[in-house]
């Protein structure tokens, strides 16, 4: 399966590649047919086996965590777990916990690395309030050096499960989740997570 943002470079890739073998220029058409086979692999859009367990938090994306510290966001204690997709990681982004999409806010900002601490709060991003049966869920969607495109295709009012689909951030970037209190955190910095499959958080009360 394919992204469907990934459309628009893989047809635009394939429209080139076609335009070169009717007028054939070998360079090129291997050029051209080099970024199709590219455009396709980096939008794949795998299937994951959601755990079937309860009272669990998964990663809302590939990579490596690069946080996981207790902090404040809006008022709220809350654990920060941050999650930095490298250019090789699939970019489809999914929901950490099921719940209600009650906000989502376009902040505009820089484009630093997104693997630094300050991409958090500097970068353009995608903020998405979740209201779930745990407490208040925020996800950022962060842009990043390459990444500045973030998609976030959910809409408010939009109830969802965990592990579904809600978006997508283009060429490498960081996805961050603010966990409530009352969740046990089942990951560190350095870890290597799966969205959608890695669990991150268990709720203990």
């Amino acid at each position: 399966m394919i992204a469907k943002e990934g459309f628009p470079f893989v047809f635009g890739a394939l429209a080139v590649f076609i335009i070169l073998v009717i007028f054939p220029v070998k360079l090129l058409i291997f050029l051209s047919l080099l970024c199709c086979v590219f455009f396709l692999w980096f939008f794949r859009d795998p299937e994951r086996s959601i755990p079937p367990f309860k009272d669990i938090m998964v990663s809302p994306a590939d990579g490596k965590v690069v946080e996981a510290l207790e902090t404040e966001y809006e008022g709220r204690e809350v654990t920060k777990i941050s999650v930095f997709m490298n250019v090789f990681n699939v970019h489809v982004n999914r929901m950490p916990i099921g719940g209600e999409l009650t906000a989502i806010t376009h902040k505009p900002g820089k484009f630093l690395a997104a693997d630094k601490p300050e991409a958090s709060y500097e970068n353009e991003q995608n903020i998405i309030d979740i209201s779930t049966q745990y407490g208040d869920v925020t996800v950022k969607q962060v842009a990043g050096l390459l990444a500045r495109r973030t998609v976030c295709n959910a809409k408010v009012g939009e109830k969802l499960p965990v592990g579904e689909r809600f978006g997508i951030i283009k060429f490498s970037s960081r996805v961050e989740v603010f966990v409530p209190k009352g969740f046990d955190i089942c990951v560190k910095s350095g870890d290597i997570v799966k969205a959608g499959e890695s669990v991150i958080a268990k709720y203990i009360g």
